[in-house]
């Protein structure tokens, strides 16, 4: 067989690696690269690269099949499949199932779109007895559910993201909902599950409900009911989400910088803001917007927001959307609003930074700029230039 990979990051070198294994003739295309000539009979595509690529449109022009790396992978992949996802939560849930799986002495690895790719999965000797997998509607583009046929899924919400590449919500929420077509059993969100998830991280009123459905994907793969409390009870949150990096004069910092739509900024203020009668959160807003409207998340702002401090590309869109709702200052860069906020907060208030944007404006990744506030807050001073830019 001739195969063509696009993309060479993990998902295209999983992908390729799996094809070599196979006996296949590989060429990986990345970059610039032009769609080569020549008879190919397959295609797998990293999640990263959209329908509209050339690579894509030469492809299905000329007859190749065009398939996503997670159906590849899934093709080789001997095991019992989980599979989620949802528009905010998926990396916290696929991670606390795979734990408790372990923990409970059945082999399991969170993969997909969490990290590693399904097809390194799939090439693991011996494979694990279950994949938990993260879904994106990326990967949906290039995936028929026929062959993606988990034991067990759920969609584990529906909001308004990545506008960008899909053109419409719409269109995006269909990806989300065709996970579902190849799953032998579909799972939603249930009370019964409550006294699993007291004391927990997912006890709240923002994440109780993807708590719910990771114990009923757990419950689906055969966990008894005390297995399953044991999983909440030891998980251990990812970075980057709601991750509280200080607390100082009484003001604490927290870290939601996963935070890259505005449907999870909205949850990360409602968690920061924890029920209080008085907005008490401080937020760190902006970066590279992704397509979801501004005015979505205005009830929020209103009900939980002293002050909204703008940074990145879209600062300036924000502020115009924002400004007659909730005092806005577009700081710019992050280490400005770090000291901004900081100057303003009174104890018993919240610094919260929850961009609802992608990162890549500024930063490397999410992580990164994660880890930047964390600096710039433990730091006596940010090192730079704090002058207002525009106040509103």
């Amino acid at each position: 067989m001739n195969a063509l990979v696009f993309g060479a990051g993990k998902s295209g070198a999983a992908a390729a690696a799996l094809l070599r294994r196979d006996g296949a003739e590989v060429r990986v295309l990345d970059g610039d690269d032009a769609y080569p000539g020549g008879v190919w009979d397959l295609a797998v595509t990293s999640p990263g690269v959209p329908l509209t690529h050339p690579w894509q449109v030469a492809a299905r022009a000329a007859g190749v099949p065009v398939i996503s790396e997670l159906e590849f992978g899934a093709r080789y992949f001997a095991g019992k499949m989980l599979a989620v996802t949802g528009s905010k939560g998926k990396s916290s849930v696929v991670k606390l199932i795979a734990d408790g799986l372990n923990a409970a002495g059945v082999s399991a690895v969170a993969c997909g779109n969490y990290g590693t790719p399904l097809c390194e999965v799939a090439l693991m000797d011996p494979q694990p007895a279950w994949a938990v997998v993260e879904v994106s509607s990326f990967q949906m583009e290039t995936t028929h559910p026929e062959n993606f046929r988990p034991v067990a899924a759920a969609i584990l919400n529906l909001q308004e993201d990545h506008l960008d590449r899909h053109g419409s919500v719409e269109a995006y929420h269909a990806l989300k909902r065709k996970m579902l077509e190849g799953a032998a059993r579909a799972v939603a969100a249930a009370r019964a599950w409550d006294d699993c998830l007291a004391g927990s991280y997912f006890d709240n009123e923002v994440l109780r409900p993807n708590g719910e459905v990771a114990a009923a994907l757990l419950d689906a793969a055969g966990l008894s009911r005390d297995a399953i409390a044991r999983a909440f009870a030891n998980f251990v949150p990812l970075a980057h989400r709601m991750q509280k990096v200080a607390e100082i004069k009484g003001i604490s910092y927290i870290d939601d910088s996963k935070a890259t739509s505005l449907a999870a900024l909205a949850a990360g203020v409602r968690m920061a803001q924890g029920g209080r009668a008085e907005p008490s959160v401080r937020l760190i807003a902006g970066g590279l917007a992704k397509g979801d409207s501004p005015n979505s998340v205005i009830p929020y702002l209103r009900s939980g927001v002293k002050k909204v401090y703008l940074i990145g590309r879209c600062a300036d869109q924000l502020f115009e959307a924002w400004r007659e709702t909730v005092p806005c200052e577009i700081c710019g860069t992050l280490g400005r609003a770090v000291e901004r906020s900081r100057r303003d907060a009174r104890a018993g208030e919240v610094v919260l930074l929850s961009p609802g944007a992608a990162s890549f404006d500024q930063f490397n990744s999410y992580g990164a700029r994660g880890d930047a506030f964390a600096s710039f807050v433990r730091a006596e001073g940010t090192g730079g230039e704090v002058e207002t830019i525009k106040q509103g």
